[in-house]
């Protein structure tokens, strides 16, 4: 017979733990503790989503292209990410198992959307120019 565990986390008094979205991010915008270590790693998988978006609407706009688009997303990110948790929130990165540990943390599709949008914005804003390439 299966017994069925409570997953919930819970406050030193019993009650059931709820953070709001708001609490959190208010706590990733400001030098904050984080007692729950996975509640730090939703906050940069979510921030780098939304950061890779911001730069692939930046790189489409410029028009950045090729490998120098590519390695300069990686650098970028890897590296606002290292800063923001190591310097901005002061974690303890061995905490959480190491810097590579926090810099990997939803990279893949961080990576995924910003190249969806960097090509959706390139391509809309310079298909006259990517046609005039071709046909000469």
């Amino acid at each position: 017979m299966a017994t069925k565990t409570n997953t919930n986390d819970r406050n030193t008094n019993g009650t059931a733990k709820s953070t709001s979205l708001r609490e959190i991010c208010a706590r990733a915008l400001t030098k904050s503790e984080w007692e729950d270590k996975d509640e730090f790693l939703d906050v940069i998988y979510w921030s780098r989503q939304v950061f890779g978006i911001l730069l692939g609407i930046i790189w489409g706009i410029v028009p950045l292209k090729g490998f120098l688009g590519l390695v300069l997303f990686a650098g970028i990110s890897c590296g606002v990410v290292y800063l923001y948790a190591i310097n901005f929130q002061n974690v303890d990165e061995d905490a959480y198992g190491g810097a590579w540990e926090l810099v990997k943390e939803g990279f893949m599709t961080s990576f995924a959307g910003f190249l969806v949008t960097w090509i959706i914005f390139y391509t809309g804003l310079h298909y006259d120019t990517i046609m005039e390439a071709k046909a000469s």
